[in-house]
């Protein structure tokens, strides 16, 4: 291009030039699913989904003298509240042997899924400085409340086996295995979850304030600190049934199966192992679900924060 052409000549060539070239869009389609390549695409990131991570746990505990050991004061609070109020005072613990590594447990398995869906459910408005700045897979930041969420529950989850050890009840038994679906059930439905209220509470604030009444009310739906039997005793087969195959009760009484060796095998459904898998193939098609609904909602959210 000659120097001595107008520079409206060589803005206009410019704009030509730039016009000719293939649009990549980087929000996302809205008019179809991109999970494989989403997926792609944040194990290329995966670096920065580390540093997300790291930057919640970091930010949790900032200027604190006992740093990560904050995150058993709630589950260890509520352990002793529920053991001494409900287990001792109102009798809750007669026929659970046990009681204290029982609540424990489904503290433990429950956490986990709180803390992943809460934590996700405001991970897209907590980082709204990022997401009007620059381009990356949104989906990092509801996976950095799972990543955070999976750390804390690594340290309870010691304490829980140290727990056993110290009652004399080490889960050394072939049961031990139920952990594994138990987990996998709470790490699919809780990342489901987040990918839907991370992008729900974008363009409706109340959704984060709604989620934390109804994660409240759902631990009290699960056998946590009272017995499935207690429920099989006092409510009808149907009721019975959807109560059971809740997915979160059944992820809990597989933690229980795991941790809990002093449970006769009638505080379980019939079928539990089954059930469970059910209920985590309906989960993983439901995550898939969440995903495309998160992918469809991604491209309004600069201009919605």
């Amino acid at each position: 291009m000659s120097s001595s052409l107008p520079a409206a000549e060589i803005r206009a060539a410019r704009f030509a030039r730039l016009a000719e070239l293939p649009l990549d869009s980087t929000a996302g389609s809205s008019t179809g699913y991109r999970g494989w390549a989403s997926l792609k695409e944040i194990f290329g990131r995966r670096e920065m989904l580390d540093l997300m991570i790291r930057r919640d746990l970091k930010a949790r505990y900032k200027d604190s003298s006992l740093g990560f050991l904050w995150s058993l004061v709630r589950p260890l609070t509520q352990l002793a509240i529920y053991y001494v109020v409900l287990g001792q005072f109102l009798g809750a613990a007669r026929g659970i042997p046990d009681f204290a590594i029982y609540v424990f447990t489904g503290l433990t398995a429950y956490t986990l899924f709180s803390e992943i869906v809460l934590g996700g459910a405001g991970s897209i408005v907590g980082n709204s400085g990022l997401v009007k700045k620059i381009y990356l897979p949104r989906e990092i930041f509801p996976l950095a409340s799972v990543g955070s969420a999976l750390f804390n529950f690594g340290i309870q989850l010691a304490i829980l086996l140290l727990a056993t050890l110290a009652f004399g009840v080490f889960p050394l038994h072939a049961e031990i295995l139920y952990f594994f679906p138990g987990l996998a059930l709470l790490l699919v439905y809780g990342a489901a979850l987040a990918l839907v209220l991370s992008a729900a509470n974008v363009f409706l604030r109340d959704i984060q304030y709604l989620i934390e009444v109804v994660v409240m009310l759902l631990m009290w739906a699960s056998p946590i600190v009272y017995s499935w039997n207690m429920v099989k005793q006092n409510v009808s087969p149907l009721v019975l049934e959807i109560y059971t195959n809740n997915p979160i009760t059944l992820a809990v009484m597989g933690f229980q199966k795991a941790f809990w060796v002093s449970g006769p095998e009638s505080s379980y459904p019939a079928d539990l192992l089954l059930r469970m898998g059910v209920a985590l193939g309906i989960g993983l098609v439901g995550l898939v679900a969440a995903h495309a609904v998160f992918n469809r909602m991604q491209g309004d959210f600069a201009q919605a924060l």
